[in-house]
């Protein structure tokens, strides 16, 4: 099976904390081959590059830079990844890993230069660019897989699999949270987390809008979406806390409070939970996860926690670097499954089509696509598009002082302001 080569897009947080570390780990394990990265500059590729527990967790593994290491700090290359797709060989994978705002052009730029995608979420924030990749996906038969990990969460494959069996009886009333670090606001963030781009619900609360629907398979049908703003430090304005409502086609109501305002000295590196009430038979369920707290706590001798405490809440299930059978250390968690089933995935499609002819490879590929979507465990841009309707309806609604914006399905689906 020969090993899929991997251009990362984005050199921010996210690769450095995840995305590079799991494809490292695949790469060495014969999954991944050459890995490329592609940033708008030179210096977070140089911080991937120095990094000294990716270097301690995979020694000798190494990137291709672009733009190079030692090209000029000030400089930017905005369009340097059209360059770097156009030499990639067909059928690879391209990570996403851009600013909400930059996923569409991007994913559309992969897909029209035959390149499966793996795209950290949201996908994108218009059901009407969503419905247009999927059907270039499927038209190339190139496979799309969307970054929401918490479906690999065991947590929630348990919650899924005991709801479809009708054990909690159906949802009616939830509450969830994901705060993450004050931290935050001092990152890049500031340069494009602003109110005319995105916004925490958006951003965070979509996992959890995503998770309830991967339980339940109950469908959105109308939100409202406030937010407070709040300057960063280099002085743009934008939503540093936000609460949604979402009701659900059962009449079911979910409500979502996000931000970027976990405190730095806190005991967990942010805050993060799930609450969910059922109606039964005389009788009700309940699902509970407190994701942010996992039974794990460590005080260190040193403040080495995210923002610099010495007591932390530890979560072993998200991603951790841990020793094994292997040489430096190996990611596990899922976020790591997350990524590597995409990943996986593409490479499989890929190694079952030698020999074939063009008609049969495409066919196969389409196949295989079908079957992701239905198995609903990777999102996809079939199985998961009520999230591109979600996040299009928060926007439409958090810019509007928290209107409340129908959700409509059918032939056409859109949203729409309610009077």
């Amino acid at each position: 099976m020969k090993p899929i080569d991997v251009t990362i897009i984005g050199g921010g947080m996210i690769t450095n904390d995840l995305i590079l570390p799991s494809i490292y780990h695949l790469q060495r394990t014969g999954v991944v081959g050459s890995v490329n990265v592609c940033a708008l500059n030179s210096p977070p590729l140089r911080a991937l590059a120095e990094n000294a527990e990716i270097l301690e967790a995979f020694p000798g593994a190494t990137f291709t830079a672009y733009p190079s290491l030692d090209a000029p700090q000030e400089e930017n290359f905005p369009d340097l990844y059209r360059e770097v797709l156009s030499r990639q060989k067909p059928r690879q994978i391209v990570v996403v890993a851009m600013p909400d705002q930059l996923h569409y052009r991007v994913v559309k730029e992969a897909l029209e230069r035959d390149q499966h995608v793996l795209c950290v979420k949201p996908l994108v924030l218009h059901y009407a660019e969503a419905e247009e990749l999927r059907d270039l996906a499927y038209e190339k038969g190139l496979f799309v897989g969307v970054e929401y990990h918490k479906r690999f969460d065991r947590r929630s494959l348990i919650a899924r699999r005991g709801y479809r069996l009708g054990r909690f009886g159906e949802f009616v009333m939830g509450e969830a949270k994901m705060i993450e670090p004050y931290l935050y606001r001092s990152s890049n963030f500031q340069n494009w987390f602003t109110v005319d781009k995105t916004d925490p619900f958006v951003y965070v609360g979509c996992h959890y809008v995503d998770l309830v629907y991967f339980i339940t398979g109950l469908k959105p049908v109308e939100l409202s979406v406030a937010g407070v703003k709040g300057r960063f430090p280099n002085g743009n304005e934008g939503y540093m806390w936000a609460n949604g409502r979402v009701i659900y086609e059962n009449g079911a109501i979910l409500s979502v409070t996000d931000g970027l305002g976990y405190p730095d000295a806190g005991a967990g590196s942010n805050e993060q939970c799930l609450t969910m009430f059922c109606e039964g038979e005389g009788k009700s369920g309940m699902i509970k996860h407190n994701d942010q707290f996992r039974g794990v706590s460590h005080s260190y001798l040193d403040s080495i926690g995210v923002g610099g405490s010495h007591f932390n809440y530890i979560n072993p299930d998200f991603y951790r670097l841990v020793p094994w059978e292997g040489d430096g250390f190996k990611p596990v968690g899922y976020g790591f499954e997350s990524i590597a089933a995409t990943v996986r995935t593409a490479h499989g499609i890929e190694s079952d089509l030698v020999g074939m002819s063009e008609r049969d490879s495409l066919e196969k590929r389409r196949a295989a696509i079908r079957d992701a979507d239905e198995r609903g465990i990777i999102a996809t841009p079939a199985n998961s598009y009520i999230n591109e309707l979600v996040v299009e309806a928060a926007r439409l609604s958090i810019t509007s002082d928290g209107r409340r914006v129908r959700i409509v399905y059918g032939e056409s689906p859109h949203v729409e302001k309610v009077d």
